[in-house]
């Protein structure tokens, strides 16, 4: 199983790199998100021991399972939808919460964080292409929330975060990341207070080196490294 994941994660990172190449960035401005959702702990500590540091998990209750079980230094990011009863539970094991697509539920992260004297680093969940089964803020209600957000003293918006449609030529996700980055640079640029739009989340195994083209700082991998679920 080490070796399986082991050369699925050369490959992920070989393709970040080419795609880092035909856009002229860097790759050390790409974080690779292992999403590990389902995947026993020993899958996760295999991939830790190839170098892996980021997890990303959808379930609150495999996060309180995992982490505790998992080196000081890994870092687990929640990046499934989060139900406000959970905040506080998962508050102390994660390093960023990818998902926050309510203004009740940055309220009650806010609450929490300052019960547990904790700084919470969160992005904010777009729905970028609209669609109804998805989670998160429409484009046209983003800057209106991050007005009310900004002033939240134990929250700190780090960016932005998409989930694309699932498309079977990751080419027809393009216009979605460019949307988001287009975003995410106007937000950037008006420099509000305790908004510092330095991570843009998106991309999936089935389209990430779009979203690398496009701007994307951390792409979400699962099944590219760790095989069907």
């Amino acid at each position: 199983m080490k070796e399986y994941i082991s050369s699925h994660l050369r490959q992920v990172q070989e393709r970040i790199q080419c795609a880092c190449n035909r856009s002229g960035r860097d790759t050390h401005e790409v974080t690779l998100i292992a999403v590990s959702k389902t995947k026993p702990l020993e899958a996760l500590q295999l991939a830790y021991d190839c170098g892996v540091r980021d997890f990303g998990e959808n379930k609150v209750q495999e996060i309180l399972q995992k982490a505790p079980q998992m080196p000081k230094d890994t870092r687990f990011h929640m990046i499934g939808h989060l139900q406000r009863n959970k905040v506080r539970q998962v508050l102390p094991f994660v390093t960023m919460i990818h998902s926050v697509d309510s203004l009740r539920l940055a309220e009650e992260i806010q609450q929490e964080a300052k019960r547990i004297s904790k700084i919470v680093d969160i992005l904010l969940e777009v729905n970028v292409a609209g669609e109804e089964s998805k989670f998160g803020f429409s484009p046209e209600e983003l800057i209106n929330i991050i007005q009310q957000i900004c002033n939240f003293s134990h929250i700190h918006v780090c960016g932005l975060m998409t989930i694309a449609p699932f498309v079977e030529n990751p080419e027809q996700n393009r216009d979605v990341f460019k949307k988001l980055f287009q975003l995410y640079v106007d937000i950037k640029h008006k420099n509000i207070d305790n908004i510092s739009m330095s991570v843009l989340s998106m991309g999936m195994t089935g389209d990430y080196e779009v979203a690398v083209e496009e701007g994307s700082t951390m792409i979400r991998v699962g099944t590219g490294i760790f095989g069907a679920r």
